[in-house]
């Protein structure tokens, strides 16, 4: 006699399919949590399904679908860009690789202190942002000002919450200052930033130099992480300088 299958014997649908990770030896309690994390995090799976090189393409993707300044045509720099990310969504939307012929073709430049791999469509620069003439140096690369600069970056992590906020806005207005000497006017700046109330001052110096400043939290941003990131946009040119003659 044949005995009949009993229901779900594969126990299909009713397992629990988190990825538990076990606390191996010689690593810590926190980097098991966050490996956990990296191995259940949908953006990490469907950036390795689409080829992004990291999560952190779904932030800026989902920041320019809200803002628009990614555009054909765009003159884009990023700074601090491996490991490589955000460049390959410019390279896309400023149709770098001229995939789209109708459209006009931009350039995506991106800038970093390590070396980077080679990303079609982009060039890739070593260099320091805050060294002496790089603004130059940039503006050279590109042919002129730039339509775009963002950056992503984060400096490096003490483990004190106050000094590492206090630490990366100051890397912010950094950029910032950096943005005022490349973008032509008009312009868009983007920058990521930790909440923690210290971020007046940048605040105040980009109202003073855009028309419209924006905070967003994109949905790629995990929930449980500080991040922001400002839009400043409709940048306003340079300063005029008063002319002690007049």
């Amino acid at each position: 006699m044949v005995k009949k299958p009993t229901k779900n014997t594969s126990g299909r649908g009713q397992r629990d399919l988190t990825v538990k990770v076990k606390t191996a030896r010689g690593r810590s309690l926190s980097s098991t949590r966050w490996l956990q994390r990296q191995l259940n995090d949908p953006y990490v799976k469907k950036a390795k399904a689409e080829g992004y090189r990291g999560r952190a393409a779904y932030k800026i993707l989902e920041i320019d679908d809200k803002y628009r300044f990614l555009v054909p045509g765009a003159r884009i720099v990023d700074l601090g860009c491996a490991p490589g990310g955000w460049c390959q969504v410019a390279v896309k939307r400023a149709n770098a690789l001229a995939e789209r012929p109708s459209k006009a073709q931009g350039r995506v430049l991106g800038i970093d202190l390590q070396e980077v791999e080679a990303i079609p469509g982009a060039e890739i620069h070593q260099l320091d942002f805050l060294s002496e003439d790089a603004d130059k140096l940039v503006m050279a690369w590109l042919d002129g000002p730039a339509d775009v600069v963002m950056s992503d970056m984060a400096a490096s992590s003490s483990g004190h919450k106050q000094t590492d906020h206090l630490k990366i806005i100051a890397l912010c207005e950094a950029a910032a200052e950096f943005a005022f000497d490349v973008l032509t006017p008009g312009g868009t700046f983007v920058a990521k930033v930790l909440a923690g109330g210290a971020e007046g001052n940048l605040q105040k110096l980009l109202k003073s130099r855009f028309e419209k400043v924006a905070n967003v939290k994109p949905p790629a941003s995990r929930a449980d992480s500080s991040e922001k990131f400002v839009v400043a946009t409709g940048f306003k040119g340079p300063l005029v300088q008063d002319d002690p003659d007049a």
